[in-house]
C-alpha cells in the first residue's frame, strides 16, 4: 500500500516507518520535524517526506495514499500542559480537520493513533473498549473528542480506526526518556537509581513500540470489515503492571540498582487496566511479542552501547517538554507552536 505516516520523525514513528517499509508498504511522511535531531544510535530511515505542521495540511498532501496513518500529536502531558488549548487545536480539530480531508480525497482508510489515557482514572477493573471515559489531563481529553467526531465521517467508502496504545515503552532511534520503562531504566543504569515519583500504586497498561507498530501494520492490512469504525485497545492483558512492580523489573534488570520512592510521590491520577482481546481476536497478526522485562533488557543494552549519562538523559534531546521549551527560548518556534520564518 502508499501509506502516509504523520508524525514519522517522532518516538513511534521512526520504528514504524521501518516496519512497514519491511513488509512491502511504501511510505512518505508528514511532521513538524520538532524531534528529527532527537536521535540516539543510528540515525532512523528517511522516507520522502514533507515538513509540515499537522494543523497545515491541505488535500493536494492527502492524494494518491490508500491509507493514513495519523500519528502526529502532542504526545506528552506536560506538553499538552504546557497550553492545554493547543493541545486540543493540533490532538483534536487538526485530526478531524486531517480525517476529513482524507474522506474527501478519496482516502479509504484512516489509522488514528489514540491512548488508553481517555479511561484516565478508572482503578484495578480490566476495561474493554466499550468503557466509560474518565480523562485526567488534556492529552485524555483531546482522544476522547477527536474519537467521537471522526466517528461521525464513516462510510461504505471511508473505514477510520482507533488504535487506542497502552503507554508506550522501548528502544527507539527517536529516544523518550519521558515516559516510565525508559525513564526508570535510564536512571537505575546511570545513577544507580530506580527513581519512581508517585507511590506506586497505579496500574497501567504497557506496551512496546514495535507491538504498537505491529498492531497498526496488522489493522492496515486487515480485512475492511474486520476494522471498520472499530476501537482497538492496543497491548497485551497481560502486560497491565502497577509502577512499584516494574520499579522491581528494573531493579532485578539492572545490576547493582535500588529502587527509590520520591519523597511527597503521590498516587498518580492516571490509573487504569485494560483487556486487549479483542485486538487479539479481529486482528491475530497484532499478537505483541514483548514484555516490559525483555523492554528493559534491550533499553538497558542501548543505554550501555550508546554510553548514556545522566546528563544527556535528562537534556532536550530525550525529554520533549525540554526540548520545545529550547525551541521556544532560542524563539525557533513561537507560542503557536509552529516553526518562525527562517529558523530550524
Amino acid at each position: 500500500m502508499n501509506v502516509l505516516v504523520t508524525g514519522h520523525n517522532g518516538y513511534i514513528g521512526a520504528p514504524m516507518v521501518e516496519m512497514l517499509e519491511a513488509a512491502g508498504h511504501a511510505v512518505t511522511g508528514l511532521d513538524s520535524d520538532f524531534f528529527e535531531s532527537c536521535v540516539f544510535g543510528e540515525p532512523p530511515p528517511k522516507p520522502p517526506g514533507l515538513r509540515k505542521d499537522v494543523r497545515d495540511v491541505v488535500a493536494d498532501d492527502l492524494a494518491g495514499f490508500d491509507a493514513v496513518i495519523h500519528l502526529a500529536a502532542i504526545s506528552n502531558d506536560p506538553v499538552g500542559d504546557l497550553n492545554p488549548d493547543l493541545t486540543y487545536d493540533i490532538n483534536y480539530r487538526a485530526s478531524v480537520r486531517l480525517a476529513v480531508l482524507a474522506k474527501e480525497t478519496g482516502v479509504p482508510r484512516l489509522l488514528f493513533a489514540s491512548s488508553c489515557s481517555l479511561y484516565g482514572k478508572a482503578g484495578d477493573e480490566l476495561l474493554d473498549e466499550s468503557a466509560d471515559f474518565n480523562p485526567v489531563t488534556p492529552y485524555g481529553h483531546s482522544k476522547v473528542l477527536a474519537e467521537a467526531e471522526i466517528r461521525e465521517l464513516a462510510d461504505d467508502g471511508f473505514s477510520p480506526v482507533y488504535m487506542r496504545n497502552a503507554t508506550a515503552y522501548g528502544f527507539s532511534p527517536r529516544l523518550r526518556g519521558d515516559i516510565i520503562v525508559n525513564n526508570l531504566v535510564g536512571f537505575a543504569y546511570a545513577k544507580g537509581e530506580v527513581l519512581v515519583r508517585s507511590d506506586g500504586s497505579p496500574w497501567r497498561p504497557l506496551v512496546h513500540i514495535r507491538d504498537i507498530s505491529r498492531a497498526f501494520i496488522a489493522a492496515l492490512e486487515a480485512p475492511r470489515a474486520a476494522i471498520h469504525n472499530e476501537a482497538f485497545n492496543v497491548g497485551g492483558t497481560a502486560e497491565n503492571y502497577q509502577i512499584r512492580d516494574v520499579a522491581d523489573i528494573v531493579q532485578e534488570t539492572v545490576e547493582g540498582s535500588r529502587i527509590v520512592y520520591v519523597e511527597g510521590g503521590g498516587p498518580d491520577l492516571r490509573d487504569y487496566r485494560v483487556t486487549c482481546d479483542k485486538l487479539l481476536e479481529r486482528l491475530p497478526a497484532a499478537a505483541p511479542q514483548w514484555t516490559v522485562r525483555l523492554g528493559a533488557e534491550e533499553l538497558l543494552a542501548a543505554y550501555q552501547a550508546g554510553g548514556l549519562e545522566i546528563e544527556d538523559f535528562l537534556g532536550s534531546r530525550f525529554v520533549r517538554i525540554r526540548r520545545v521549551q529550547e525551541l521556544l527560548d532560542r524563539g525557533s518556534i513561537g507560542d503557536d507552536l509552529r516553526w518562525r520564518d527562517g529558523a530550524d
